[in-house]
């Protein structure tokens, strides 16, 4: 798929081993954790013979049971969808049951969640969820600051780590991994309040609807600095033509893929064997003529209108930032523009072709089960069957009211299918995926009740591999995200099933350690000189017992995911340092930091299912 023709285009994508590293390569004192993480990637790169699923896994309990339409809020018409499955687990019938619903919806669990899910059924809690008031923007919290006080890194940080709608902003970073903007590339005088703004566009798109997702995205100028659309002028008469940028990566990345996908998300082959491609490079051309004409909205009286602090010069407003960009008429291409079946005649208004082009994309068939299966991907599972895929592909098509295209059916189809919660996932090998290194810091943070005292959220971009996590988020090292959905680890077990592990792109010796070395600090000393720090209240009320210290982690961390040998092996190093009422403070908090890192670590929390 992309990694099939594209991938490593820019150098940005790399084969890297799937095999552990030496534990003790680089750490500082941290060898029982160290060894669980070593441990972790052996057991994730290797595996034994259970075949993938072909369908989902049915209640063995009798709890199946059709699902209350009325339930689910705005998502009631999901469970009457022409195409709709019988959910068979509605209920959670176990704290576990519930932290792993959690874990998979919003990254984290914590008490208060667990016993609303538990009361409320997983539809209904999900509903309320997605019909939540909407947050206040990170837009605003930027424009807040002084200028350049706040950055997209201290933004996103904050968000996942203290949004009161963590839902949404879990989604909403699973798009920002389809829909890629790279801060690492995009600057203005108004970078932070501009990639807020975009950060903004992928929150709404979580609970609306993926064509008016297009179209924002599409018109984003953070979107039209990263892949050219801003400034892009139509041919002329000395051989300038369109970019192509654009064109080609939002059909390639954002919409239908490489190659023609049956409804279940597997290849359609043509008589020869061969994958059947979506498009040729005349339909990346011609649709390059939609996408010219399109400038940063600046209007004359905003020029001159800011003074940034300690500069001898003006900048112009920050009003842009907040708008689509604009169209400049005399550059966008009047030639007729033909592409993947669709015709925008010549002549037509800017407005008509690019109408034409996104409808054209929206409703091709290759969309729901080439976006659905990347975000079972990021939220459930790496190599879902291909009638998960189409079960969520059929939502897409009709969330059960006719709608096509509704953003908040689909991601709910994604956690509530019998796959994503039948327990049989719990032993099979092939289902999970390796958590990536940035949501096990934001579910850390949220877990402990991390705060910045200061309201800065000074945690900084974590993109270094050598002494932080390798990842950080709206920070792709290019437009083809982090990873690919379609790689392999080479020389792996997991290549001879045939199967794919996207987030061991990402993973060498060098992330292992420095993810280790980054978390132990973090855990023990928070971020920007203690300004960010987690409370670890919970953790401090139970702290002299050592059984239900770990219990509690193993609850939250994992949904009891841990193994009973890893679950004895940290209570052990636990109580070989014997604590009771007259322990100073700092013993009692070291417990608990070695508690939390050895779990960090343990290879059933790395690899989630």
């Amino acid at each position: 798929m992309i990694d099939e023709i594209d991938a490593g285009r820019d150098g940005a994508a790399r084969e890297v081993p799937c095999r552990a590293p030496d534990a003790s390569n680089g750490l500082r004192a941290a060898t029982p954790a160290a060894a669980a993480l070593a441990a972790a990637l052996l057991a994730a790169c290797g595996g034994h013979d259970t075949p993938p699923r072909d369908e989902p896994a049915s209640s063995s309990d009798g709890n199946g049971q059709p699902l209350d339409p009325a339930a689910g809020s705005s998502l009631a018409p999901l469970v009457s969808a022409p195409t709709a499955q019988t959910y068979a687990f509605v209920q959670a019938k176990s704290d576990e049951e519930a932290a792993r619903f959690l874990l998979q919806a919003q990254a984290y669990a914590n008490e208060a969640d667990i016993a609303a899910v538990r009361s409320m059924g997983y539809l209904p809690w999900l509903g309320q969820q997605m019909d939540l008031s909407p947050a206040p923007t990170g837009w605003a919290w930027i424009a807040s600051k002084d200028y350049n006080a706040a950055s997209i890194d201290d933004l996103i940080w904050k968000e996942l780590m203290s949004a009161p709608d963590p839902v949404r902003k879990r989604m909403a970073l699973v798009l920002s991994e389809i829909f890629v903007v790279s801060a690492n590339e995009v600057s203005s005088a108004w970078t932070g309040l501009m990639l807020a703004q975009y950060w903004d566009t992928l929150v709404a798109g979580v609970t609306g609807n993926f064509r008016k997702l297009l179209e924002d995205i599409t018109l984003n100028p953070a979107m039209g600095l990263y892949l050219n659309t801003r400034g892009n002028k139509k041919e002329d008469a000395q051989g300038r033509q369109p970019d192509e940028n654009y064109a080609r990566e939002i059909m390639q990345l954002m919409t239908i893929g490489l190659v023609q996908l049956n409804p279940d998300g597997t290849q359609k082959l043509a008589a020869d064997g061969t994958p059947l491609p979506t498009y040729t490079q005349s339909d990346v051309m011609n649709l390059a003529r939609v996408f010219t004409g399109y400038d940063l909205d600046i209007r004359p009286g905003e020029y001159h209108r800011f003074s940034p602090p300690g500069a001898n010069f003006d900048i112009e407003s920050s009003d842009w930032t907040q708008r689509p960009m604009a169209l400049v008429a005399e550059h966008h291409s009047l030639l007729e523009a033909r592409f993947l079946g669709a015709v925008v005649p010549a002549g037509a208004a800017a407005s008509t072709a690019l109408k034409i082009a996104l409808d054209t994309l929206f409703n091709h068939p290759n969309v729901g089960p080439f976006i659905g299966k990347q975000l079972i991907q990021r939220l459930v599972t790496s190599n879902p069957s291909p009638a998960y895929v189409k079960r969520v592909a059929d939502v897409f098509a009709d969330n059960g009211a006719g709608v096509r295209g509704d953003m908040k059916s689909v991601l709910a189809a994604v956690l509530l299918d019998n796959e994503a919660r039948s327990p049989a996932g719990l032993t099979d090998e092939s289902f999970g995926r390796l958590r990536e290194p940035m949501l096990r810091l934001a579910q850390w943070g949220r877990t402990f009740g991390a705060r910045s005292a200061s309201d800065s959220w000074k945690i900084g971009n974590t993109s270094d591999a050598a002494g932080q996590l390798g990842q950080s988020p709206l920070r792709s090292p290019s437009v083809f995200n982090f990873f690919r959905p379609g790689y392999v680890p080479p020389s792996t077990d997991i290549a001879a099933r045939k199967l794919v592990a996207p987030e061991f792109q990402i993973v060498n010796e060098t992330s292992v350690a420095g993810y280790l070395n980054f978390m132990q600090l973090a855990v023990q000393r928070g971020f920007n000189e203690k300004d960010v720090m987690a409370t670890y209240a919970a953790e401090k009320a139970i702290v002299l017992d050592a059984t239900a210290l770990v219990a509690r982690l193993n609850l939250l961390l994992t949904a009891n995911q841990l193994s009973s040998t890893t679950v004895k092996l940290i209570t052990w190093a636990l109580a070989a340092t014997p604590l009771d009422a007259s322990t100073s403070e700092a013993a009692r908090m070291n417990r608990i930091y070695a508690a939390v890192l050895m779990v960090l670590a343990a290879p059933e929390y790395l690899v989630q299912k």
